[in-house]
């Protein structure tokens, strides 16, 4: 079940979970994460990323969302401060104001926990109270059905279908495009 999203002075947190800035202690984790070939197809990955990359991303985690364009963050649980999986914010727009989001849980033993969703409702508050940000979107490929509930779950509509978009082993995918827009905001 998902809490209400709080922000502290120094993290972004519920009472499942936290958001946090990578740090160097995450480098293996996200070094497996990263390289395993069964979540390359919905982060359209296709060659493995090294430890010195990964390093490198670390230590320019700290730099300014206006800066790169892109924020990402360790999901970590609340109590035992174990890193689960990332969420971010990509190809952030500061003109008009909206960027892309995605998300993994990285251990499929920790799949199915509600983990996600948590992250996911901190980052929306994040992205939309502190940021202040018009709309995110995602893409989704039409298969992968527990992503489409997990977003149209926290909000997201399905505003249209990428026809063949993605290619895969099996030929061509679709993808669904979906939207949340900030009714808080003033037009």
């Amino acid at each position: 079940m998902a809490t209400q999203p709080f922000l502290l002075s120094d993290q972004l947190a519920n009472d499942v979970i936290r958001l946090r800035a990578p740090e160097p202690s995450d480098l293996d984790v996200l070094y497996l994460w990263e390289n395993n070939p069964s979540t390359w197809k919905v982060s359209n990955t296709i060659v493995p990323v090294s430890k010195y990359i990964l390093k490198q991303f670390i230590d320019n985690a700290s730099k300014d969302l206006f800066e790169v364009h892109q924020l990402r963050l360790i999901i970590e649980t609340t109590k035992e401060k174990k890193p689960v999986g990332t969420v971010e914010l990509y190809d952030f727009d500061p003109f008009h104001l909206r960027a892309g989001i995605g998300i993994l849980i990285g251990d499929l033993s920790e799949r199915r926990k509600g983990y996600a969703e948590n992250a996911l409702r901190v980052l929306i508050a994040y992205a939309f109270d502190i940021l202040c940000l018009h709309q995110i979107y995602c893409n989704i490929a039409l298969s992968n059905e527990s992503s489409l509930k997990l977003f149209t779950k926290t909000g997201f509509s399905i505003v249209g279908i990428r026809k063949e978009w993605n290619r895969n082993a099996d030929g061509w995918e679709d993808e669904y495009f979906l939207q949340l827009i900030n009714q808080k905001q003033i037009h």
